[in-house]
C-alpha cells in the first residue's frame, strides 16, 4: 500500500491511498484544478482515480468533490446525511454511492471500514483502510473533537496512522480567531490539540506501528515543530522505531510506502547459527 498526503490543514485536505490495483481519494478539500495539480505533482493522473470517499461535509474536505467527480466520472462515496449537506456542490449527474459505518466498503484491492467520530458535522466519519493482498492497515482520523471508544478500537494495529494534531493550546488562545471559534476548535466536537493527539497515540501505540503522519494542522494556531515535538516525545518514550511526519497544507508529501515502513520496524530475526 502507498499513501500520499496531497495536502492537509485548515484550508484543505485530501489523501491518496493506493493498492497494486486500486486508487482511492479520501476527501477533496481543494478546487478541482488544484487537486489535479497535486496529483500530477506526485505522478498520478486524475483519470486514474477509481473512487472518491468523503468523510464529512465541511468545505476543507469537500470543496472539489463535485467538479472532480463530473470531470473524470469518478464515483463518489458519501454518507446519506453528508450527501444532503453537500447538495450545493452536486449537479445530480455524479455517480453517488452511499456508505455507512454499518458495512465496510470493498473497492478493488482495498477494504474501507468507516467509523463515527465526535465532530461538529452532520455525520462525520474517519476510516481504516486495509489492503486485501498484504493486510497492511492505514488509519485516518483528521477531525476529532475527542477520541471515543470507537476511534481507539478502529485505529488499533495500524501500520500507518494519519492523525489530527490541529492546534497548540497556547497558540490557539493567542490567535486572531474570534473567541467563539476558539471555543469551537478546543471543544469536545472540534479538533484535537497537539497534547491530545500525543495522548491518543500513546493509547493505540504498538511495537509494529511503522509511521505516524500528523495532519490538519492549523496555520493560525499551530506550528509543525510544536506538533512534532509533542507527539515525538511521547512516541520516543514508548520505543517507537517508525517515521514521524507532518502533513503540509500547500504541497504534497512524498508517497509513503507502507511495506517499507513495516520492514523498518519488523522484529529482528535471531540467527540459529
Amino acid at each position: 500500500m502507498k499513501v500520499t498526503i496531497l495536502g492537509s490543514g485548515s484550508s484543505g485536505n485530501s489523501i491518496l491511498v493506493e493498492s497494486s490495483t486500486t486508487r482511492l481519494l479520501i476527501d477533496a478539500g481543494f478546487s478541482g484544478r488544484d487537486l489535479e495539480r497535486r496529483l500530477a505533482a506526485v505522478g498520478r493522473d486524475a483519470d486514474s482515480i477509481d473512487a472518491l470517499l468523503v468523510t464529512h461535509e465541511h468545505s476543507d474536505h469537500t470543496r472539489g468533490i463535485g467538479v472532480f467527480a463530473r470531470r473524470w466520472g469518478t464515483p463518489l462515496y458519501l454518507g446519506d446525511r453528508t450527501r444532503i449537506a453537500c447538495r450545493h456542490l452536486l449537479s445530480g449527474t455524479e455517480e453517488i454511492r452511499s456508505y455507512s459505518c454499518a458495512h465496510p466498503v470493498v473497492l478493488g484491492g482495498l477494504r474501507i471500514e468507516p467509523f463515527l467520530t465526535v465532530h461538529d458535522a452532520v455525520d462525520p466519519f474517519a476510516v481504516a483502510v486495509s489492503e486485501l493482498e498484504t493486510g497492511e492497515k492505514l488509519g485516518i482520523a483528521t477531525d476529532l473533537g475527542r477520541p471515543n471508544v470507537a476511534v481507539r478500537h478502529a485505529l488499533r494495529e495500524c501500520d500507518l496512522l494519519v492523525l489530527e494534531s490541529n492546534h497548540d493550546e497556547i497558540l490557539l488562545r493567542e490567535s486572531i480567531y474570534p473567541w467563539s471559534v476558539k471555543l469551537r476548535i478546543a471543544g469536545s466536537h472540534g479538533h484535537l490539540s497537539n497534547r491530545a493527539a500525543a495522548e491518543l497515540v500513546s493509547t493505540i501505540y504498538h511495537p509494529e506501528l511503522g509511521g505516524v503522519v500528523l495532519a490538519h494542522l492549523s496555520e493560525q494556531a499551530n506550528d509543525p515543530f510544536l506538533a512534532e515535538d509533542a507527539v515525538g516525545i511521547k512516541l520516543e518514550r514508548l520505543g517507537f522505531r517508525g517515521e514521524l511526519l507532518v502533513g503540509r497544507q500547500h504541497e504534497p508529501l512524498e508517497p509513503i510506502d507502507v511495506s517499507r515502513l513495516k520492514r523498518r520496524v519488523a522484529p529482528e530475526q535471531l540467527s540459529l547459527l
